[in-house]
This record gives structure tokens, C-alpha cells and sequence, in this order.
């Protein structure tokens, strides 16, 4: 038997380094990656579909977490189900459903149910962290030194591969006393961050 990884993000501005981390130490012999949503079927998951190619019998298909299935409850469950269907076994390195599964079971349906919980958490406390922020007059809570042109500027050179180190010195702005400077990494990655939890909420 042999562990084959799948690591998944939504979009191409979410890191995986963490997903691949996990799986490699967990010792599959290959992992495959997809920056797709977790809302499709099997058969709309390159990555997803790549790794069940690869799988022989007795594999097991593994994750760092039962949310890189799917997104909620019921697309993670309708894709266990399909998954299951299909023969195929489940390994989850960490979170409630830890463990190797062959079948739905409580467990599962609840570690889901968490997922999507957190998830629904995390955007309204980003909707509220917002909302009180422009109520203080920062718009996006960003930082002042991060403009909207700045961040437009930042979002534009990532999205052409450039990593935080390599934006920040095309990045200027002029300081009370007149003197030019580069915005610092974490502010570059706060306005990124904020900018990301705004289309995504």
C-alpha cells in the first residue's frame, strides 16, 4: 500500500507549503497539487483525478486535512461518497477525522461540519475587522503607507509570480519629511492578505 497526497487551495495566492510539508512527511511516494475550488466533482479536479490515476489497488489517497476535499458539509460529503464509490480509501493526517477511512461514518460528516463552521467564522470576523476599519478611516484596515494604487501594484506583480522579497522594492512611497521608501514586508503582506479576504468573503 502506498500513500498518495493531494494538496488543494482555492486560489493561485494561497500558499501549500504547510499541505505539502505534512505529506511528504507522512511519507507518500507522490503528491499532486490543485489551486481549484473544492465546490467541483471528481471529474472537474485535475489534481484530484491525476492522483487517482496514478493510485493502484490498496492505495490510499491522503490529506492534510478533510476540508482539502471540500469546502463544506455537503460538497465534502457527496465527494467522500463519490470517492468511496469509486474504491477508494481516505487517510486525513490531522484535525477531528484523523485517520484512514474506507467509508462515510459520523466522524467524517462531523469533521466537515467544523470545516465549514470555521470557515463561516473566519469571513465574518474578516467582514468585521474590515467594517470596523473603515469606520477609523482605514480603508481595508491596510496600513496608510499601503495605498489601494500601492496594493493594485503589489496584487499585479504576484500575480506574475513575484514573491513578497521580490515586490517590495518596486514598491515607493513618500514619508511626512519627504523621504522615499519601501512599504516593509509585512505590510505588504497585511494589504495582500486583506485584499485576498475581500474578494473571497
Amino acid at each position: 500500500m502506498a500513500l498518495v497526497g493531494l494538496v488543494r487551495v482555492s486560489t493561485d495566492k494561497q500558499e501549500t507549503a504547510r499541505q505539502h510539508d505534512a505529506l511528504n512527511e507522512a511519507g507518500c511516494v507522490k503528491v499532486f497539487e490543485e489551486k481549484i475550488s473544492g465546490k467541483l466533482s471528481v471529474s472537474e479536479r485535475p489534481g484530484l483525478v491525476s492522483a487517482l490515476d496514478y493510485m493502484r489497488p490498496g492505495d490510499m489517497l491522503t490529506v492534510q486535512e478533510v476540508d482539502r476535499l471540500g469546502r463544506n458539509l455537503l460538497e465534502g460529503l457527496l465527494m467522500l461518497t463519490e470517492l468511496f464509490e469509486r474504491g477508494v480509501a481516505v487517510k486525513v493526517l490531522d484535525g477531528v477525522a484523523k485517520g484512514e477511512h474506507t467509508e462515510r461514518s459520523l466522524i467524517l460528516d462531523l469533521a466537515f461540519a467544523l470545516a465549514e463552521d470555521r470557515r463561516r467564522d473566519i469571513v465574518k470576523k474578516t467582514r468585521n475587522g474590515l467594517e470596523a476599519a473603515k469606520k477609523r478611516g482605514r480603508v481595508g484596515g491596510r496600513r496608510p503607507v499601503m495605498s489601494e494604487a500601492l496594493t493594485a501594484q503589489a496584487v499585479a506583480l504576484r500575480d506574475k509570480g513575484f514573491t513578497i522579497r521580490q515586490i517590495q522594492p518596486h514598491l515607493t512611497y513618500k514619508t511626512q519629511s519627504g523621504e522615499t521608501r519601501n512599504p516593509s514586508v509585512g505590510a505588504i503582506s497585511q494589504a495582500l492578505q486583506e485584499h485576498d479576504a475581500e474578494k473571497d468573503a
